[in-house]
């Protein structure tokens, strides 16, 4: 029985993105980025990724949009820092796999955390990364929890948005 939450994929998306692990409230509802904090689904409607802000309990709707959604980590936690490294290796591989058996354009990670657990890459850049991660090109975001206060909505938005012309440009040279 799966710990965390379901997985919302399938083959050949545009875009996988790529959560930590699910939040305390988020795998109480059964429902990515439900927390009351959490930007994620706001920031993907105003960087034109939906028509219309979607909502935690309507999150399979993703697929209609040519996304995913995953998390490195299965185990639920209230903040991502009680994750142990040793569980993002124990993860490493089954996620690898999971990338090259969906096969999604962009592989995009919420926040430099997990990407760098499992590369073991310490200076990331925000953005499109010079290596492919299970065959699919990377990109790093900022994550949108409402306790990452690093970052504004407008920064978020700007952020994905730069993801979503980029796999809209990708779309058209296929």
């Amino acid at each position: 029985m799966k710990v965390g939450l379901e997985d919302i994929l399938a083959e050949q998306l545009a875009v996988m993105f790529c959560g930590i692990n699910p939040g305390m409230m988020a795998a109480a509802q059964g429902h990515h980025f439900a927390g009351r904090g959490n930007r994620f689904w706001r920031t993907l409607h105003l960087a034109g990724f939906t028509p219309e802000q979607v909502h935690p309990e309507n999150d399979r709707s993703i697929l209609q949009y040519h996304c995913g959604l995953t998390a490195v980590v299965d185990r639920p936690t209230a903040r991502a820092d009680q994750l142990s490294l040793k569980e993002f290796t124990a993860a490493a591989k089954d996620f690898e796999q999971k990338i090259a058996r969906y096969a999604p354009r962009f592989v995009a990670f919420l926040g430099k955390a997990a990407y760098g657990a499992l590369t073991g890459q310490r200076d990331i850049a925000w953005g499109l990364q010079p290596k492919t991660f299970g065959g699919a090109a990377v990109w790093i975001l900022p994550n949108p929890s409402g306790r990452n206060l690093a970052f504004t909505l407008d920064q978020l938005v700007d952020a994905y948005h730069q993801l979503y012309l980029a796999a809209i440009n990708e779309a058209r040279l296929r």
